[in-house]
């Protein structure tokens, strides 16, 4: 039943966010709303289940995760017009654009959160005993990613705040040895909550579905391959290209 609930609650939430959205004209809207979306499920699962210590210690690992996320879209998309990509699609889709952007932008954001939120909704729905040792090195494996992605941020933050780097190539701190250090962080968090929670229910090797997608999606689709397009061709996005890993940080070669 907490599947079901979890379900029912992303898809009551993900309408929500359409309407938000046409309201402000704007469809980022589901970007702030993404790390969200992923508390909204996970809280519904925990209303009809009784959870256990590890479920609550993974419900808060991911609504961190998911917090933090959304804060800082809001934070960076405050002010601004919507996002390019939405833009396009708002023109390239016509007549289409509310059906479509209903289906291909929030419907199916739904499923991807429910998806990778899975570790966390299997632990809280169908729970049973498990290794505390593998629970732990999620745990560590959770905290190795959250660190490398809030201190990637912050790093690229300070960096574009100087006037001096306008058009510039972020190349220092962990940025020397992957050209995503934040990307690298979050595949890593959905690893590590995988594997702390793969034990502990009858899903067991269901739940690496969840950050298989995740790195996929960063890796191929959604996030690697946008943001190095628009440095495809500068000269010192080259540069950096040729000697900086793309995703494991790995020394620069």
């Amino acid at each position: 039943m907490g599947f079901i609930f979890a379900g029912l609650a992303l898809v009551s939430f993900m309408c929500a966010l359409f309407l938000v959205s046409l309201w402000r004209e704007d469809n980022g809207t589901a970007d702030v709303g993404y790390g969200i979306a992923f508390i909204v499920a996970i809280s519904a699962a925990h209303l009809y289940a009784q959870a256990s210590g590890i479920a609550l210690v993974l419900s808060v690992l991911a609504s961190i995760w998911g917090i933090r996320l959304a804060t800082r879209i809001y934070r960076k998309n405050r002010g601004k017009p919507e996002d390019f990509r939405y833009r396009a699609w708002r023109e390239a889709w016509g007549d289409w654009f509310l059906l479509r952007s209903f289906l291909q932008i929030y419907m199916l954001q739904g499923a991807i959160v429910f998806i990778v939120a899975l570790p966390v909704l299997a632990v809280i729905a169908l729970p049973q005993e498990g290794s505390l040792t593998f629970f732990l090195i999620g745990l560590f494996l959770w905290c190795i990613g959250f660190f490398f992605e809030v201190r990637g941020d912050a790093q690229l933050d300070r960096f574009l705040r100087e006037p001096a780097n306008k058009g510039r190539i972020m190349t220092q701190g962990f940025w020397r040895y992957t050209r995503h250090p934040n990307y690298f962080g979050e595949s890593m968090m959905w690893w590590g909550i995988a594997l702390a929670a793969a034990s502990f229910t009858t899903l067991s090797y269901v739940v690496f579905v969840s950050p298989i997608l995740i790195t996929y999606l960063l890796l191929f689709v959604s996030g690697v391959p946008m943001l190095e397009k628009r440095w495809a061709g500068n000269p010192e996005w080259e540069a950096y290209k040729e000697k900086t890993s793309v995703f494991l940080p790995l020394p620069p070669g």
